[in-house]
């Protein structure tokens, strides 16, 4: 017998008592808005909540950005030991996600953020608040737009097992460590991506006969819109693959999370994009950190925050994916808008921003060599992809199992 075993037949020998969120808060609130411009360097320490989304897992101990605190109205504070709810965000699935703060200082929640007080193990809410059940939870009755809402009595109505603090404690300890070993991984799956871009960029630098190009000459950019969520014929049962900021997070995109219908095809002014073209995200909160960019190689549709290149005659898809890919960060800095509430690109200075295109048979060799650096760094059947993928499923599996226990009557 293990000692969560023992844990568990010693103090819950009639189950686990589950309970509502508002049960266990001590008190839960809003926080107040902060605005992009509010940003500093220094000062206040403070969660904006598109930072859940992008930068905080399972719990952080701290903050990425800060704010002068004499401009923020109304300011409201979360201390060690809280957990933080995102209360907006574009997806169903995504909605309601928590992160729990073990830092010390006192800091700032920004809006849409909701801060849950208690006297429980916060990491053990945070994983007890990640579950599939949880999840499922979370996003009970919401419907799909582009943008999602979740609210506090929603929050409050959230049911978590919650076992005594001894038992908390030592499943905290055991997720703790499949975390650890992925986040391991991770940080050197980061540093060989890092790699990858800086030879992807030399590599392109140094190709042969190459004329430096506007993008807005690579080939046709164009956008995309969402169909009526409220219009069911558009979505129910739909096959058409279906492009937005969530499915922007891989290199070769193998298929969207959402599908439309052919009826969306007949009534909206959504047009049908055909195979192997290159997308970017002109409109999301990820474009904070990086320019998301993807090759797609079959026939798609994308939303009004997708621009999609298909290129001309003289540009190779994937090189173009590459060359995007390689100076995304210079792009970044030339053409992501400051200030508004989610972070865009400014598309007039990425469609003039220029990069080294050479004749088709140099852009050739440049893609069979690059294609095998894309292979280690982002091929999730093998290598270090494929293990994180596994490390994964298998924490999922166990997460789920040990904080699934037999309800006390």
């Amino acid at each position: 017998m293990n000692k969560l075993e023992q844990l568990l037949s010693e103090l819950c020998s009639d189950g686990v008592e589950y309970k509502k969120l508002g049960e266990i808060a001590t008190d839960i609130y809003r926080g107040s808005g902060i605005k992009r411009e509010q940003i500093t360097p220094t000062g206040t320490p403070c969660v904006r909540y598109g930072e859940i989304y992008t930068t905080y897992g399972i719990w952080f101990d701290t903050c990425i950005s800060h704010t002068d605190v004499t401009i923020i109205n109304s300011p409201k504070y979360f201390e060690h030991g809280d957990i933080l709810f995102v209360i907006t965000g574009e997806s169903v699935e995504d909605i309601a996600k928590s992160t729990a703060y073990v830092g010390h200082e006192r800091c700032l929640a920004g809006g849409d953020v909701v801060v849950l007080k208690h006297t429980q193990n916060p990491k053990y809410l945070s994983y007890a608040l990640a579950t599939t059940n949880a999840r499922k939870q979370k996003s009970s009755g919401k419907v799909k737009s582009k943008v999602v809402h979740s609210s506090v009595p929603a929050i409050k109505d959230i049911v978590i097992p919650v076992p005594p603090l001894q038992v908390q404690s030592e499943i905290v300890k055991i997720l703790d460590n499949f975390t650890e070993l992925t986040a391991e991984l991770t940080a050197e799956l980061t540093a060989r991506k890092l790699q990858y871009k800086y030879y992807c960029k030399k590599i392109l630098k140094e190709g042969k006969s190459a004329v430096s190009t506007p993008i807005r000459n690579l080939g046709k950019w164009t956008g995309g819109c969402t169909p009526s969520m409220a219009e069911t014929v558009y979505w129910e049962n739909g096959t058409i693959p279906w492009i937005s900021s969530k499915d922007m997070k891989v290199a070769t995109l193998l298929d969207t999370q959402d599908h439309i219908t052919e009826k969306a095809l007949e009534r909206t002014p959504i047009k049908m994009l055909p195979a192997d073209i290159v997308a970017i995200v002109a409109r999301s909160g990820i474009l904070k950190h990086t320019l998301p960019v993807a090759y797609i190689p079959f026939a798609t549709t994308v939303n009004q925050d997708i621009k999609a290149l298909v290129t001309g005659k003289s540009i190779l898809p994937r090189y173009a994916y590459f060359a995007i890919f390689a100076f995304s960060d210079d792009i970044l800095k030339k053409a992501k808008k400051q200030g508004g509430t989610v972070d865009s690109l400014d598309v007039k200075a990425f469609m003039n921003y220029e990069i080294p295109v050479p004749v088709m048979e140099e852009q050739q060799r440049i893609v069979n060599i690059l294609n095998r650096f894309d292979t280690l760094c982002n091929d999730l059947t093998s290598g270090l992809p494929a293990e994180i993928a596994a490390r994964q499923k298998q924490y999922e599996y166990y997460r789920d199992k040990l904080l699934t226990f037999e309800e006390r009557t």
